[in-house]
């Protein structure tokens, strides 16, 4: 700096000045709070509207009788959570309607988390005596075929499942009562801001129904294997029973919280539309612009709170589903078609049906909130509004660009649908090599079948 200034005096071209290295994110960072300032500048010099309206206003704690009365996501949606109360699931409680406290909270001194506990206890010993028996019975049988030594691989490694529970589970409890939190207070937020509640047509029967259905499907695979494999006992049904509907528990939670954000993303959509035909609508564009930030936390909180779970999930899905096709289409290369293989098919179908429907549902779901609100918002006209309103359309803008409403497991995977196709890319990689080894092994057996006979 001092030779700067002493080159100056002499007449001399001052050196350049030397700027700082900023990587791509600090750049980034940096052009946007000064954008952020110059707009502030530019609506402050014109006195079109106050400066302090892009900033989020302190929000007041909201009186609990409140909260429960417009939580219309969690009457709605109750079924499913009682539901995994007496699983023993998922064991979170509602608060007492006290100023300051949660409505939704995890102990783990909790009632809920005692009975979890005993639950857990019981599953877990039924689990243990049939675990016990099937390695028993697929170490000590020296004639088993191969399709029931895959049998025996694929539902052994389903009741490990059991025991990943209390961590995949109950450790994230904190984490889904935030989440459940998030709900109850967006819909109250949303009232006061649009005037109108949340309405979740038709989610009241639909929990019930996938409540039933979960456990429906459940009886019904483990019957189904009963009667298609000759070794699977009666009495073992009662050890997959609980974990088949806790998977297809965690399906309908996901569907469930899918349909809602789509709900939300649609009200908040129609809202907006109403507000920028009124005059000057810049204000209420900024609590609007919060509500969406909101609802995009929510679902990115949505992975963070199930991400051990689903993560389990998407391992199982993966793994039986290689298992099971192998052992199919082996036993069908080796012996033909029969009903044993139907049940190995039946599992496959299952389990990619499962994944569709989470990546499906997940998609549809970005979509509506992300995409969708997007395109609405470029499809503004802004030569018909005030500049205010123009910068505020901007603002929402980037905000929805910073916010991605991604559903991401803590970092582990995004739930898309390219995790159907990359799954699949996967899985077909790896049936491939093994069915190499197969007809590499058949190749080499008939080769000595026949050497005999040369020889003869």
């Amino acid at each position: 700096m001092a030779y700067w200034a002493i080159a100056t005096r002499k007449g001399q071209s001052p050196p350049m000045k030397i700027t700082p290295v900023l990587n791509p994110n600090q750049r980034e960072f940096l052009e946007d709070e000064l954008l952020y300032r110059e707009k502030l500048e530019i609506l402050a010099e014109n006195n079109t509207i106050s400066t302090d309206l892009f900033v989020r206003k302190f929000e007041d704690i909201d009186d609990p009788v409140l909260l429960d009365k417009h939580d219309s996501f969690y009457h709605t949606t109750k079924s499913l959570l009682v539901l995994f109360q007496i699983m023993g699931v998922m064991p979170i409680h509602r608060n007492p309607q006290k100023p300051g406290m949660p409505r939704t909270g995890y102990s783990w001194t909790s009632k809920q988390v005692f009975w979890a506990v005993c639950v857990f206890s019981m599953q877990t010993t039924i689990v243990v005596m049939v675990l016990r028996e099937r390695v028993n019975t697929f170490l000590n049988d020296s004639d088993r075929r191969f399709d029931e030594a895959i049998y025996n691989v694929i539902f052994i490694s389903l009741l490990f499942t059991n025991f990943l529970l209390p961590v995949a589970s109950w450790r994230h409890g904190p984490q889904v009562a935030i989440f459940k939190n998030m709900w109850t207070n967006y819909q109250l937020k949303f009232l006061k801001v649009t005037g109108s509640p949340i309405v979740f047509p038709n989610l009241y029967p639909l929990t019930w129904s996938l409540c039933f259905f979960s456990w429906g499907v459940s009886i019904a695979i483990n019957l189904s294997q009963y009667y298609l494999q000759p070794d699977f006992k009666l009495w073992y049904t009662f050890a997959y029973y609980p974990i088949i509907a806790m998977l297809n528990g965690f399906c309908s939670l996901w569907y469930i919280n899918c349909t809602a954000f789509g709900t939300a993303s649609r009200a908040l959509s129609a809202s907006l539309e109403l507000t920028l035909m009124s005059d000057k609508p810049a204000k209420k564009l900024t609590e609007y612009r919060h509500l969406w930030v909101d609802l995009s936390h929510m679902m990115q909180q949505l992975g963070r709170a199930y991400s051990n779970m689903y993560g389990m999930y998407c391992l199982v899905v993966f793994f039986t589903t290689i298992i099971a096709t192998y052992g199919s289409l082996s036993e069908i290369m080796d012996h033909g078609a029969t009903y044993k293989e139907v049940g190995l098919f039946v599992i496959v179908f299952y389990c990619m049906s499962l994944l569709y429907i989470i990546c499906n549902e997940a998609h549809y779901a970005t979509q509506s909130v992300g995409l969708d609100f997007q395109t609405k918002l470029l499809n503004v006209d802004l030569t018909a509004v005030d500049s205010a309103t123009q910068k505020e359309v901007e603002m929402f803008l980037m905000a929805i660009t910073k916010n991605p409403p991604i559903m991401n497991l803590d970092g582990y995977a995004n739930i898309n649908r390219e995790l159907i196709t990359s799954n699949i890319s996967f899985m077909a990689t790896y049936l491939v090599v093994l069915l190499q080894f197969k007809i590499t092994e058949q190749r080499n057996y008939s080769l000595k079948q026949s050497r005999p006979e040369l020889l003869a």
